[in-house]
């Protein structure tokens, strides 16, 4: 900065670098579904690219609203969603499908299509993302790999342990390689142990380079992280848990290279 720099103005050139750091930015957002129902009230913070944060609340706190927001399902009543740079807002209908491209989604009930294989899962993913067919293959076992499930790719989802299921779901979200990673309650139905070793997936890929944002009520898991936490009460946020400093994620390496 400039010698003589105004202070006004060192602050707004700080607060436009902090802006353009931020993968999501929640700006005063409140979400009311009628005049007697308010899912999310003034709700302001910012994820940085890079960053692993945790979401939590009780049932019912605003959590799958708040990700849904980010997805662009649902608009907000007030203030403005920015995701990787795009004000969600202002974003026409026939843009939609192109942003969610690059976002990640994992859900806790799954949503695999029973009557496709896990392969066949995929490679839907892949054919809605454009892909040719001949890189499906390639795509789907590396994303399989990374879940440790490769072994499992021509497997219905009926055969599948729950865990297995659930891997499988992170595998999809993987696949187009994400700028941004979101999860809904991800080892709501899972053991400790199987819990664990989704968080370890998760937190590979943010290695790796993917923003995550992992919402969960599961406190132990939280607290074993050392990852920031962001905590919503009945809409409202209130307070956050700075993490444990370490070397922030940069974008590494894409999934689909350096398999041996």
């Amino acid at each position: 900065m400039p010698p003589g720099q105004p202070p006004g103005r060192r602050r707004s050139v700080c607060a436009l670098r902090l802006k353009c750091r931020a993968v999501i930015h929640f700006y005063h957002v409140t979400k009311r579904f009628d005049r007697y129902s308010t899912a999310l009230h003034d709700v302001t913070f910012h994820v940085e690219k890079g960053e692993f944060v945790f979401l939590t609340g009780s049932s019912g706190a605003g959590k799958s609203t708040l990700l849904k927001l980010i997805l662009k399902q649902m608009v907000p009543s007030e203030g403005q969603v920015v995701v990787n740079g795009r004000n969600l807002n202002a974003m026409k209908r026939s843009q939609v499908p192109y942003f969610r491209r690059e976002i990640g989604m994992v859900f806790q009930d799954f949503k695999l299509i029973e009557r496709m294989t896990v392969f066949e899962n995929l490679s839907f993913i892949l054919t809605v993302l454009g892909l040719a067919a001949s890189e499906h293959k390639k795509r789907a076992y590396s994303a399989l790999r990374a879940v440790s499930l490769h072994h499992k790719m021509n497997a219905y989802p009926p055969q599948l342990s729950g865990g297995e299921q659930q891997r499988v779901a992170v595998a999809r979200a993987l696949i187009n390689d994400p700028l941004v990673l979101i999860a809904d309650e991800p080892t709501g139905n899972l053991d400790p142990d199987l819990s664990q070793e989704i968080v370890q997936i998760f937190t590979e890929a943010n290695l790796r380079g993917s923003t995550v944002l992992l919402a969960t009520h599961d406190r132990d898991l939280i607290r074993s992280s050392e990852k920031r936490v962001i905590t919503l009460d009945h809409g409202r946020m209130l307070d956050e848990k700075a993490a444990v400093p370490e070397k922030p994620a940069v974008r590494g390496d894409s999934l689909f290279v350096n398999w041996s």
